[in-house]
């Protein structure tokens, strides 16, 4: 294969997770394989409530921040 050679829409490959013989574009896990692993590990998103920031005891507020 020389630099000049066009570059394979699809390589032939085992499957990493089920070792079946597949034709892909990209390395990994095969398309029955990848869709079994989202109807299984698939979430719902949520909203993630931060907490509000407190100082440790030690920190100091400095003087250009506490100036009247």
């Amino acid at each position: 294969m020389s630099l000049t050679d066009p570059v394979p829409a699809t390589r032939a490959f085992a499957c990493p997770r089920c070792e079946q013989q597949v034709e892909e574009a990209w390395y990994g896990p095969c398309t029955s394989c990848r869709q079994e692993l989202r109807s299984h590990l698939r979430g719902e998103a949520h909203e993630l409530a931060a907490a509000d920031y407190v100082p440790k005891m030690n920190v100091t507020p400095n003087a250009v921040a506490t100036k009247d």
